[in-house]
Protein backbone atom coordinates (compact mmCIF):
# COMPACT_ATOMS: atom_id res chain seq x y z
CA UNK A 1 0.00 0.00 0.00
CA UNK A 2 1.17 3.27 -0.94
CA UNK A 3 0.21 5.79 1.95
CA UNK A 4 1.64 9.38 1.90
CA UNK A 5 1.96 11.48 4.66
CA UNK A 6 2.54 15.54 4.15
CA UNK A 7 2.75 17.52 7.20
CA UNK A 8 1.67 21.23 6.41
CA UNK A 9 0.15 21.97 9.25
CA UNK A 10 3.00 23.50 11.13
CA UNK A 11 2.10 20.84 14.22
CA UNK A 12 4.33 18.07 15.59
CA UNK A 13 2.40 14.66 14.22
CA UNK A 14 3.27 11.13 14.41
CA UNK A 15 3.24 10.51 11.32
CA UNK A 16 4.18 6.89 11.39
CA UNK A 17 1.47 6.51 13.64
CA UNK A 18 -0.90 8.08 10.96
CA UNK A 19 0.74 5.46 8.47
CA UNK A 20 0.44 2.45 10.57
CA UNK A 21 -2.93 3.26 11.43
CA UNK A 22 -3.51 4.07 7.59
CA UNK A 23 -2.53 1.05 7.10
CA UNK A 24 -4.40 -0.71 9.67
CA UNK A 25 -7.77 0.45 8.69
CA UNK A 26 -7.28 -0.40 4.44
CA UNK A 27 -6.24 -3.51 5.63
CA UNK A 28 -9.17 -4.58 7.60
CA UNK A 29 -11.79 -2.94 5.19
CA UNK A 30 -9.46 -5.24 2.56
CA UNK A 31 -8.75 -2.73 0.21
CA UNK A 32 -5.90 -3.75 -2.21
CA UNK A 33 -2.23 -4.02 -0.42
CA UNK A 34 -1.33 -1.21 -3.96
CA UNK A 35 -3.58 1.40 -3.58
CA UNK A 36 -2.40 4.55 -2.99
CA UNK A 37 -3.93 7.09 0.18
CA UNK A 38 -2.25 10.49 0.92
CA UNK A 39 -2.89 12.34 4.36
CA UNK A 40 -2.46 16.21 4.43
CA UNK A 41 -2.30 18.00 7.98
CA UNK A 42 -2.76 21.66 6.90
CA UNK A 43 -3.14 24.29 9.53
CA UNK A 44 -6.65 26.26 10.10
CA UNK A 45 -6.10 28.97 7.27
CA UNK A 46 -5.53 25.74 5.08
CA UNK A 47 -8.55 24.09 6.15
CA UNK A 48 -10.96 27.17 6.64
CA UNK A 49 -9.79 27.47 2.85
CA UNK A 50 -11.04 23.60 1.72
CA UNK A 51 -13.81 23.49 3.98
CA UNK A 52 -15.75 26.56 2.38
CA UNK A 53 -14.05 25.98 -1.19
CA UNK A 54 -15.63 22.22 -1.25
CA UNK A 55 -18.34 22.12 1.55
CA UNK A 56 -19.54 25.60 1.59
CA UNK A 57 -19.29 26.00 4.95
CA UNK A 58 -17.29 28.46 6.93
CA UNK A 59 -14.69 28.33 9.15
CA UNK A 60 -12.00 25.25 9.72
CA UNK A 61 -13.18 21.53 10.16
CA UNK A 62 -11.40 18.55 11.58
CA UNK A 63 -11.35 16.46 8.25
CA UNK A 64 -12.10 16.23 4.79
CA UNK A 65 -12.27 13.40 2.36
CA UNK A 66 -11.64 13.72 -1.40
CA UNK A 67 -12.10 10.32 -3.06
CA UNK A 68 -10.73 9.50 -6.29
CA UNK A 69 -11.59 6.15 -7.48
CA UNK A 70 -14.73 4.18 -7.12
CA UNK A 71 -12.82 1.39 -4.09
CA UNK A 72 -15.29 0.25 -2.21
CA UNK A 73 -14.35 -2.39 0.79
CA UNK A 74 -14.19 -5.79 0.20
CA UNK A 75 -13.25 -5.10 -3.52
CA UNK A 76 -9.83 -5.95 -3.83
CA UNK A 77 -8.94 -3.52 -6.41
CA UNK A 78 -10.33 -0.26 -8.35
CA UNK A 79 -11.15 -2.88 -11.80
CA UNK A 80 -9.28 -4.01 -14.77
CA UNK A 81 -7.57 -2.50 -17.76
CA UNK A 82 -7.89 -3.63 -21.21
CA UNK A 83 -5.01 -6.34 -20.33
CA UNK A 84 -7.56 -7.59 -17.96
CA UNK A 85 -4.32 -6.65 -15.07
CA UNK A 86 -5.63 -5.14 -11.53
CA UNK A 87 -5.29 -1.53 -11.25
CA UNK A 88 -5.16 -1.56 -7.63
CA UNK A 89 -6.84 1.92 -7.75
CA UNK A 90 -6.14 5.65 -5.97
CA UNK A 91 -8.06 5.73 -3.45
CA UNK A 92 -8.04 9.90 -2.57
CA UNK A 93 -6.83 12.18 0.50
CA UNK A 94 -7.42 12.58 3.08
CA UNK A 95 -7.31 16.22 5.22
CA UNK A 96 -7.20 16.56 8.98
CA UNK A 97 -6.08 19.39 10.78
CA UNK A 98 -4.22 19.06 14.00
CA UNK A 99 -5.61 22.76 15.93
CA UNK A 100 -8.93 21.80 15.50
CA UNK A 101 -8.19 17.81 16.50
CA UNK A 102 -6.71 19.50 19.45
CA UNK A 103 -9.59 21.09 20.44
CA UNK A 104 -11.91 18.61 20.36
CA UNK A 105 -9.70 15.79 21.81
CA UNK A 106 -9.78 18.03 24.88
CA UNK A 107 -13.74 18.23 25.22
CA UNK A 108 -13.63 15.05 24.30
CA UNK A 109 -11.22 13.85 27.65
CA UNK A 110 -8.55 11.92 25.37
CA UNK A 111 -5.33 13.26 23.54
CA UNK A 112 -4.81 14.97 20.49
CA UNK A 113 -3.23 11.81 18.66
CA UNK A 114 -5.92 9.69 19.45
CA UNK A 115 -8.41 12.04 17.81
CA UNK A 116 -6.24 12.35 14.91
CA UNK A 117 -6.30 8.63 14.39
CA UNK A 118 -10.21 8.97 14.80
CA UNK A 119 -10.69 11.49 12.56
CA UNK A 120 -8.32 9.36 10.02
CA UNK A 121 -10.30 5.96 10.30
CA UNK A 122 -13.76 8.61 9.69
CA UNK A 123 -11.88 10.23 6.60
CA UNK A 124 -10.66 6.96 5.32
CA UNK A 125 -14.07 4.95 5.71
CA UNK A 126 -15.49 8.51 3.66
CA UNK A 127 -13.32 7.70 0.75
CA UNK A 128 -14.54 4.07 0.67
CA UNK A 129 -18.26 5.75 0.57
CA UNK A 130 -19.34 5.68 3.84
CA UNK A 131 -21.50 8.08 5.15
CA UNK A 132 -23.46 9.01 8.20
CA UNK A 133 -26.29 11.55 6.82
CA UNK A 134 -29.00 8.33 7.87
CA UNK A 135 -29.18 6.97 10.60
CA UNK A 136 -28.66 3.61 9.34
CA UNK A 137 -25.53 4.64 7.54
CA UNK A 138 -24.70 6.47 10.19
CA UNK A 139 -24.84 3.45 12.70
CA UNK A 140 -22.59 1.15 9.93
CA UNK A 141 -20.44 3.75 10.02
CA UNK A 142 -19.49 4.74 13.25
CA UNK A 143 -19.72 1.10 14.26
CA UNK A 144 -17.11 0.16 11.72
CA UNK A 145 -15.23 3.42 13.11
CA UNK A 146 -15.36 2.16 16.83
CA UNK A 147 -14.18 -1.63 15.80
CA UNK A 148 -11.04 -0.73 13.60
CA UNK A 149 -10.25 2.02 16.40
CA UNK A 150 -10.56 -0.90 18.67
CA UNK A 151 -8.18 -3.39 17.03
CA UNK A 152 -6.06 -0.88 16.00
CA UNK A 153 -5.32 0.04 19.82
CA UNK A 154 -4.95 -3.41 21.02
CA UNK A 155 -2.33 -3.74 18.09
CA UNK A 156 -0.43 -0.14 18.95
CA UNK A 157 -0.74 -1.01 22.63
CA UNK A 158 -0.75 1.92 25.34
CA UNK A 159 0.70 5.09 24.69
Amino acid sequence: MSIEVLNESGAEVDEKGLEALARHVLDGMRVHPLAELSLLLVDEAAMTELHEKWMGEPGPTDVLAFPMDELRPGHMSGGSDEDGEVDPGLLGDVVLCPAVAERQAATAGHGREDELELLCTHGILHLLGYDHAEPEEHKEMFGLQAGLLESWQEKRGPR
